[in-house]
């Protein structure tokens, strides 16, 4: 009786270590890419540089973990191409990061006046590595609830679809990857379940977008005032060309006026009528001074213009060093990359 009770007992024992097993092999099942990136992280030393980003972001464990877990690369050289030779150039305006072979990289942009980029584009890539790090149907389950946001956003939010234009040649899935990135680091209001899906990574996603909104507003006011002197020189164009062809016509009369008046006076016209004299002189003198005003009134506003157009000059040259300090194929070959 002893015995059998004590086999009963070593089999429910075995029973349940069996149990314990099982649960230890599903639960290591369920948390290996946790485990993965936890290793990953292991093996990666981050630079000054790269730890004061992960920082910046103000990630939660779990984003902090999958950054890491990438091995991110800052890199203001060349080098920074060949990382993301890969990538899908189709896109308007620069690469400035990627997410390739679980792997990110970012370039470097110092420029004091547009440096927000790199921590909003470091943010887009860490997205796209926990969009690929879900599960296929939880993928395809949110790659449909974001279509559904983005069809609800897009038709006020010309930005947006403006954004989003460029990934239209995607399939379906890749797209819904881009947008789950951009909607992310780029829009402020969005329904709370997708607030709560962003805030497994991010603890302070209004401050990301702060930062975006940050370097989209260096583009747009310079956009902006660019638009603004076009057409205040346009304008002054055509009313300095009108006034211009007018006075020349006003000038013209004058001076046969004038000639007229010199010549009565030559052949003593107004002996007879010396009254008439002074007025005609007085006429001419107000003409005269007319014009003359008029004439500072246009050189005036074609100094206006040419300042205007110093300016227009000023601002494209600003343009051009901003595009200069985000395009990474004009950057230096020599620059050692920062891991």
């Amino acid at each position: 009786m002893a015995e059998g009770a004590a086999a009963v007992l070593k089999r429910w024992i075995g029973f349940s270590v069996f149990l314990a097993l099982v649960a230890l092999a599903v639960g290591a099942m369920l948390l290996r890419q946790e485990i993965s990136d936890h290793l990953a992280g292991m093996n990666y030393e981050m630079s000054p540089r790269v730890s004061d980003l992960a920082d910046d972001l103000e990630l939660t464990e779990t984003g902090r973990r999958i950054f890491i877990a990438t091995h991110p690369t800052v890199d203001g050289s060349q080098h920074f191409n060949e990382q993301c030779a890969d990538v899908d150039h189709s896109e308007q305006g620069h690469v400035l990061g990627c997410y390739t072979a679980d792997r990110i990289h970012l370039f470097d942009v110092t420029d004091d006046r547009v440096s927000e980029v790199v921590e909003i584009t470091a943010a887009h890539e860490l997205l796209h590595a926990a969009f690929h790090r879900l599960g296929e149907g939880d993928r395809s389950l949110l790659a449909s609830r974001l279509r559904e946001v983005y069809d609800e956003l897009a038709p006020t939010d010309a930005a947006l679809a403006e954004r989003m234009s460029v990934y239209e040649h995607l399939p379906d899935a890749a797209f819904a990857n881009e947008l789950h990135s951009v909607l992310g680091t780029e829009v402020r209001e969005l329904p709370q379940w997708l607030e709560d899906h962003y805030a497994q990574w991010f603890t302070n996603r209004s401050a990301l977008i702060d930062d975006f909104e940050t370097y989209v507003t260096v583009f747009n006011d310079l956009q902006a005032r660019v638009d603004a002197l076009q057409a205040e020189m346009a304008d002054l164009r055509a009313d300095v060309e009108r006034r211009s062809s007018a006075y020349s016509e006003t000038v013209e009369a004058f001076n046969e006026d004038a000639t007229d008046y010199a010549s009565r006076l030559e052949r003593d016209g107004y002996r007879d009528d010396p009254e008439q004299q002074q007025r005609d002189a007085a006429a001419l003198q107000q003409r005269r001074a007319e014009i003359d005003s008029e004439l500072a009134q246009l050189q005036a506003d074609i100094d206006r213009y040419n300042a205007l157009r110093d300016e227009l000059e000023t601002l494209g040259k600003v343009s051009a060093e901003l595009d200069e300090h985000l395009d990474s194929d004009l950057a230096p070959i020599t620059t050692r990359p920062n891991e």
